[in-house]
């Protein structure tokens, strides 16, 4: 029995990229989607939201003079590639699965809503959720936060190259010590950057789980919905 029923599942952009510079790492790409069969396979309502980051990062432009609007709208267009590559990815491993996004642009994907996601997933399908919020200024966590409440799911899965939250950037402090579970508030006071503010704040009003794992090492995925301690629970 799996532990939970239905799932968004965040992937990071930049862990797509592999031991690559840039782009999407075939090797990668297939690993999340076996993870993601896996799973699917255990009869898990799943919606997943993709980041952009390794493809263009609408932030970073900005920094780079890019118009902030502009730029959040070529990171929106980088998840939609990064949507079509694992959409593509699953449907060879056999999954069935739609992709919908937030800004028109069908034939590329259908528009979303909760209720086509909803009924999508009931019917069987993996529910890939692109182009961020559809709006600027809001990052692919906050449209993970968005999707996941709008879908009612049990959790958010936040998919990491890490295997939980530390109290400090594990990778460049060795010292730093991980949280089994660890509440909203003490991230937010702690100024963890487990997801952007506004992508936090929203779990925490609407009671939305967060689960950060390491989704880089494959089985993980599973053992997260087997129960397995292998993360770190943010929770009210």
């Amino acid at each position: 029995m799996a532990k939970f029923k239905r799932i968004l599942l965040k992937l990071s952009g930049e862990s797509l990229m592999g031991n690559q510079g840039y782009g999407i790492d075939t090797e990668r790409l297939n690993d999340y989607a076996r993870q993601i069969k896996e799973v699917h396979e255990m009869g898990v309502q799943i919606g997943i939201v993709i980041g952009g980051g390794n493809i263009f990062r609408g932030l970073t432009g900005a920094g780079k003079g890019f118009d902030r609007v502009k730029g959040d709208q070529m990171g929106m267009c980088a998840t939609v590639i990064n949507s079509l590559a694992l959409s593509s990815a699953l449907g060879a491993a056999g999954v069935k699965n739609k992709v919908l996004t937030a800004i028109r642009m069908e034939p590329i994907g259908e528009f979303y809503t909760k209720w086509k996601a909803i009924e999508a997933m009931e019917a069987g399908n993996v529910c890939i959720f692109s182009a961020g919020t559809g709006s600027p200024y809001f990052t692919t966590d906050t449209g993970s936060s968005l999707r996941g409440i709008e879908i009612e799911a049990d959790v958010m899965l936040k998919g990491t190259r890490v295997d939980g939250i530390y109290t400090a950037d594990p990778e460049k402090d060795p010292a730093a010590t991980k949280f089994n579970d660890i509440s909203y508030d003490e991230v937010l006071s702690r100024g963890l950057k487990v997801m952007d503010l506004t992508a936090t704040c929203m779990c925490k009003e609407n009671n939305l789980p967060i689960y950060v794992f390491n989704m880089d090492v494959v089985g993980n995925l599973k053992k997260v919905m087997d129960g397995e301690d292998i993360g770190t629970l943010v929770h009210p």
